[in-house]
């Protein structure tokens, strides 16, 4: 299993196009980007069971079309993208269970946080992720990608396929958002 400090991104990628390598350089991917993908998911689908399933949804995805990534973008940037389109895929199946509209907000994920006996944040950090659930998805992605996960605009961009300009924009629409709910709710 490998660390973060000795993680070799080129090494690993090299070793993924190699038949008789590729399992065990797919485990060092797995070790390595599993935490960082299930919060991604996990703030976009709230629920810790649901975030497991959509991150193993997620790396099988990834194994199955390995030999898709030619290295254009770095192997992070991949995953991320699978992860978000597995997350939205997972909340458009959940909408559609429940008879909400697509063209619905999120806001249903609220209950969903309210439910979670995963989810033992404070009244702030409560009131924080019911306003998140309000915004919109790609608001939402954005929001949680920049204050989360610091994430710079450029590597956004790369993943989501928005400008970096459109990208702040969103970024400021959803901290404004953010705010009023808290005004509202105070």
């Amino acid at each position: 299993m490998a660390s973060r400090s000795t993680y070799d991104e080129a090494a690993v990628v090299e070793r993924l196009h190699h038949q008789d390598t590729a399992r065990a350089a797919f485990g060092e991917v797995i070790a390595h980007y599993s935490s960082t993908l299930y919060w991604q998911i996990r703030r976009m689908v709230i629920d810790h069971d649901d975030a497991n399933d959509v991150l193993q949804n997620t790396f099988l995805k990834a194994w199955t079309s390995i030999d898709n990534f030619r290295g254009d973008a770095k192997l992070s940037t991949w995953l991320y993208k699978i992860a978000i389109n597995e997350s939205i895929t997972f909340i458009n199946k959940k909408k559609a269970q429940n008879n909400i509209s697509l063209d619905d907000d999120d806001s249903f994920l609220v209950n969903t946080l309210e439910s979670d006996r995963w989810f033992d944040g404070d009244q702030a950090q409560v009131l924080l992720q019911q306003a998140i659930a309000t915004l919109p998805e790609k608001q939402r992605l954005v929001f949680n990608m920049r204050y989360y996960d610091d994430m710079k605009y450029e590597d956004m961009s790369q993943v989501l396929g928005t400008s970096t300009g459109a990208l702040k924009a969103s970024y400021h629409h959803a901290i404004k958002k953010i705010e009023a709910f808290f005004e509202e709710h105070d």
